[in-house]
């Protein structure tokens, strides 16, 4: 009857039976976050103890350029890059290896079966340099680190880094704009300079879309539907929860949030349009640079400004 804690651990502790949460059952809950800044700079830093590494390694850049990455993740770059150093025929990780194995982690290997044909590579060139384009000229602060177009076996064709100067836990409704005017960067890149649009930017008008609604539905940012949450906080529906449970409006409220989403991603897209317009000698002088060489660094790329 002494001396015994039991500990039970879970993914989803939103769909537990209250009946374990009770007083005297599971009452003491401890969320484990992934970890900020300085905690992903610490668990860097724990799991490079075991390899040997160059003098003057920056963690601090590695975890900045790694927002939302797990303790596993984290772990498994510093294993990614003593195993691109053993590759290389090297004794120690360089700075170089780790900041591959952040790629590699976040995109994927690069898939050396993926072969583009020149239109194509010259159509993820601009589309990848109208994201670079867009984040570069709002007034953000995470500039671009790295533009590449190495296809990865993530189904990445390209992608732009952008590394945060600080940690943010809160964004403004200026922010998502901007955020989403970046999203649609891309595609904008595409439109003006092709006069076409080409299937690359799904995913991008997916993200767009989750978080132009989640404005409208969860941060009461939009002053047609006002402050008021009508996002359930569930994007999907487990075993004993029943759809009809889920819904939190009407469907004329329904019609309305689809209205403003549509509202909003349309003015976002205009306004990157109009970003990609206003710079198009940039765009034409950095998607060249990015089909000759395949990689753009943060230097390379501003000094095109």
């Amino acid at each position: 009857h002494k001396g015994i804690v039991v500990l039970a651990a879970t993914n989803r502790p939103d769909s537990l039976d209250p009946a374990l949460l009770r007083p005297g059952r599971f009452d003491r809950r401890i969320p484990v976050e992934l970890p900020d800044l300085v905690g992903r700079e610490a668990i860097l830093k724990l799991h490079a103890n075991d390899v040997k590494m160059e003098p003057g390694i920056d963690f601090g850049f590695v975890a900045r350029t790694t927002p939302g990455a797990s303790g596993a993740d984290l772990a498994n770059i510093i294993n990614e890059a003593a195993l691109r150093a053993v590759r290389m025929g090297r004794s120690r990780v360089t700075q170089e290896d780790i900041t591959e194995s952040v790629d590699v982690v976040i995109a994927g290997e690069k898939k050396k079966s993926t072969v583009l044909n020149d239109h194509e590579k010259e159509v993820v060139a601009y589309h990848e340099t109208g994201h670079a384009i867009v984040a570069a000229v709002q007034d953000g602060k995470t500039p671009v680190s790295k533009i590449t177009i190495v296809p990865r076996t993530m189904g990445a064709l390209g992608y732009v880094m952008q590394v945060p100067e600080e940690e943010k836990y809160l964004n403004s409704k200026a922010e998502l704009h901007d955020m989403i005017v970046g999203l649609l960067g891309g595609r904008a890149a595409e439109e003006i300079v092709f006069d076409t649009v080409t299937t690359g930017a799904s995913n991008d008008i997916k993200q767009a879309t989750n978080e132009a609604r989640k404005m409208v539905t969860r941060f009461g940012m939009s002053d047609r539907i006002g402050t008021i949450n009508y996002d359930d906080d569930s994007d999907e529906v487990f075993i004993g929860r029943d759809l009809a449970h889920t819904k939190t409006m009407s469907e004329a409220v329904a019609g309305e949030i689809d209205a403003e989403v549509k509202t909003i991603i349309t003015d976002c897209y205009a306004k990157a349009k109009k970003l990609i317009e206003e710079n198009i000698d940039v765009l034409h002088a950095c998607a060249g640079l990015l089909l000759e060489k395949e990689r753009i660094t943060r230097d390379e790329f501003e000094a095109l400004f």
